[in-house]
């Protein structure tokens, strides 16, 4: 198994890290001012500019299909490139890409969805998630029941990313109560429902700038031609979501931290006390060492849990170590980093708290830490994965 990058990646790597620094890292302060205000991170139309660039560029949709008109870079690719686009918190993302599962969508639901999703045309966001239904997804509620030819949905799904922006969302329902009661997994399905069909939406405050919504529907009435996959299959369409937002997850820690420990290098350079850089101490300098080398094991976890995507490999395990590893490291480094930055590291004229606050939720949304950690253990005891085995 070779990881070593590619020239051809080693080359996208450093274009996209030129346009980051060129283009994402000066909107950084007006991002702060306009968080703190209330209002919306970066206006519309200064998203659309960065996005004309970024196409002009070369860089629409990185992993979409090239038959779909994106670059079909795969998944290493897009691994390298969410590690040097998260090294800001610029909330950008290239576009001319859908979620996964969308891509599953059949003729008539390709030109409606997935097509207008590519094109920015329309937003979505996936609903699994239920008030009592977090990292134990087996436990949702909601249900759909047939009706002539439409099924009626009712329930509610909560801490849904993009959810207050969405046009249209791939929500999870029960549409076989005895057989999922029996398994907790069969007799469940995907169904594409419009926001015009009757959801609502509704902001969730958190501690940090992500904005969940908690999406309502009151028997919602949705046509059966949007079913997404299989009937009472939507679960495997969940899992398959969930898989690959998990090892995502890890590759943001990973830009994250490479920019903060970077932070913490120049300001450990810079500041003095009693007469010398705090560089020059031995307790900094263990932070920056304990720092530099976690990150690097988690990127390594990323991209190898990436690699194996790219060739046709199930990956779950390998994405599960990926998010655990790189959700605590995260956490770990700008933890370090902000100490080394002392009071300075607290305000907000530095991004250090701002990144502090949305590190904490990295450990808990796709997929708790407890839950990785029962999900690699569980692979392991049951011989699915063996220990020192090479995926």
């Amino acid at each position: 198994m070779d990881l070593r990058l590619s020239e051809e990646q080693k080359m996208v790597q450093k274009t996209i890290r030129k346009f980051v620094e060129k283009e994402l890292i000066p909107l950084e302060n007006e991002v702060l001012r306009n968080e703190i205000a209330g209002k919306p991170s970066l206006p519309p139309e200064k998203l659309k500019e960065l996005r004309e660039k970024a196409k002009q560029a070369g860089f629409w949709g990185i992993n979409t299909p090239a038959a779909y008109g994106g670059a079909e870079l795969g998944q290493m690719m897009l691994a390298i490139v969410l590690m040097e686009v998260s090294k800001t918190f610029v909330p950008f993302s290239f576009g001319g890409s859908a979620d996964n599962i969308l891509y599953r969508a059949n003729g008539k639901q390709r030109e409606k969805y997935l097509l207008p999703t590519i094109s920015g045309e329309k937003k979505s966001c996936f609903a699994m998630t239920e008030p009592g239904a977090g990292s134990d997804t087996q436990n949702i509620k909601m249900t759909a029941v047939k009706d002539g030819n439409e099924w009626v949905l009712h329930g509610e799904k909560t801490f849904i990313t993009g959810g207050n922006e969405a046009d249209f969302v791939m929500v999870i329902a029960i549409t076989d109560k005895e057989a999922h009661q029996a398994t907790g997994r069969d007799g469940v399905t995907c169904f594409i429902v419009d926001r015009d069909m009757g959801w609502k939406s509704e902001y969730i405050h958190t501690m940090g700038e992500w904005g969940p919504a908690a999406l309502i529907f009151d028997q919602v009435r949705v046509p059966e031609e949007n079913i997404l996959g299989e009937l009472h299959r939507g679960y495997d369409l969940g899992l398959e979501w969930i898989g690959f937002a998990r090892w995502i997850v890890g590759a943001r820690a990973v830009g994250a931290g490479e920019r903060l420990l970077s932070m913490a290098i120049d300001y450990a350079k810079e500041r003095e006390t009693f007469g010398k850089p705090i560089a020059q101490r031995q307790a900094i300098q263990w932070q920056i060492a304990d720092s530099a080398v976690e990150i690097e094991a988690a990127k390594w976890l990323v991209l190898n849990a990436a690699f194996a995507l790219d060739n046709g490999e199930d990956n779950r395990h390998l994405a599960s170590m990926a998010k655990l590893y790189g959700a605590t490291m995260g956490n770990n480094v700008v933890d370090r980093v902000l100490q080394i930055h002392g009071g300075m590291g607290y305000t907000r004229e530095l991004p250090i708290e701002r990144w502090y606050r949305e590190a904490r939720l990295w450990r808990i949304y796709d997929g708790t830490d407890e839950i990785q950690r029962m999900i690699i253990a569980r692979n392991l005891l049951k011989g699915h994965v063996k220990v020192g085995q090479l995926a």
